[in-house]
């Protein structure tokens, strides 16, 4: 079965085309940080009319990568949400206007679900059940994972998200948009121990996290201080440090709360390479395994779209014509594929 992807949750335009035996035949991504980079964040009319002039064009294109005509498509998969509702929308009028045209069943899919099955891209992928870290600039969650549709909750933010921590931290300290990569970049010349800031939750019991009184402690301790560039990466390196840590505490209580010995990170933070570094030491220190999709696949794609297209298409899974998106999603009101 051969699955177009369609991605356009946000402020990347994202076709993937992947195929049973043969995996991923096409993944292209369009970029808009230039667009919305003058503004400091996106601005959802913007994203949505440049999804609406890229994405056809993008779809050809990943056609040809693919060597693939459309009567060759099988099925059609498309992000439904969660995400900005103009966005959702022009991928999901041109996923049914395209399904509708080529007389192929057509699927929404949950922007989660996408993150949570990327590693599946990956050889070497881990099998059910595994625990996920799905940390990104919206979400911020702890998930036990036995199986297509089959996600349990074991903790979550009770505020910011932990990329969205990350993009407020570095408009702080005067960086450019998108903040989370420039804020990392700027610890690698940080000193350690300049900046202690709080490990959010870490002395109570439980798996949810808060970043807001991190974020705050950042502006407390900059407040009124002229900062050299130095002082800066003091300041991000310290921050980035107490981020991790608590990612990576937590994670581990996951994985001892439930007995499941292997982790996977899903979401842009999960291309931060002092989180990638810091976790894999600490799961093989604790005798588990730490699963990481390569970090095009960690932030928002269409390849992770079409491989869940794929697996409830090829369940047997159907939904009917009407477009369907939802700026807001609970990735809990998710089942199992039916046929």
């Amino acid at each position: 079965m051969k699955v177009l992807g369609i991605e356009t949750s946000c402020d990347e335009t994202a076709v993937a085309v992947f195929e049973s035996g043969r995996g991923l035949l096409a993944n292209c991504v369009w970029s808009q940080v230039e667009l919305h980079r003058p503004h400091g964040g996106v601005v959802p009319e913007l994203a949505s009319r440049e999804h609406i002039e890229r994405l056809l064009p993008m779809i050809y294109d990943s056609l040809r990568e693919a060597r693939l005509a459309p009567q060759a498509i099988d099925g059609i998969a498309y992000t439904a949400g969660p995400g900005l509702i103009g966005a959702l929308l022009v991928g999901a009028s041109v996923a049914r206007s395209l399904g509708y045209a080529w007389g192929v069943p057509v699927i929404g899919v949950h922007h989660l679900e996408g993150h949570l099955l990327a590693p599946q891209l990956e050889p070497g992928a881990p099998d059910f059940p595994f625990i996920a870290l799905q940390v990104s600039g919206g979400h911020t969650m702890l998930v036990e994972v036995a199986g297509i549709g089959q996600y349990r909750i074991l903790g979550e933010t009770l505020d910011d998200a932990a990329g969205e921590a990350f993009d407020k931290t570095a408009k702080l300290l005067g960086l450019g948009y998108p903040g989370g990569p420039a804020l990392a970049a700027l610890a690698e010349s940080g000193r350690d121990g300049v900046f202690d800031f709080p490990r959010p939750m870490l002395d109570r019991p439980g798996l949810d996290f808060s970043f807001s009184g991190l974020k705050t402690a950042v502006v407390v301790a900059v407040r009124g201080r002229t900062l050299d560039q130095q002082a800066r990466a003091d300041v991000a390196r310290g921050f980035e440090m107490a981020m991790v840590e608590t990612l990576v505490t937590k994670s581990l209580r996951a994985l001892r709360q439930t007995g499941i010995q292997a982790l996977i990170v899903a979401g842009g933070v999960g291309a931060n390479r002092r989180l990638r570094a810091e976790l894999s030491a600490a799961v093989a220190r604790a005798g588990g395994r730490v699963h990481f999709p390569r970090p095009e696949f960690c932030t928002d794609n269409a390849a992770m779209i079409a491989l869940a297209g794929h697996a409830r298409l090829a369940a047997g899974e159907r939904e009917a014509l009407p477009v369907r998106a939802r700026a807001r999603w609970p990735l809990d009101e998710l089942a199992a594929p039916r046929p």
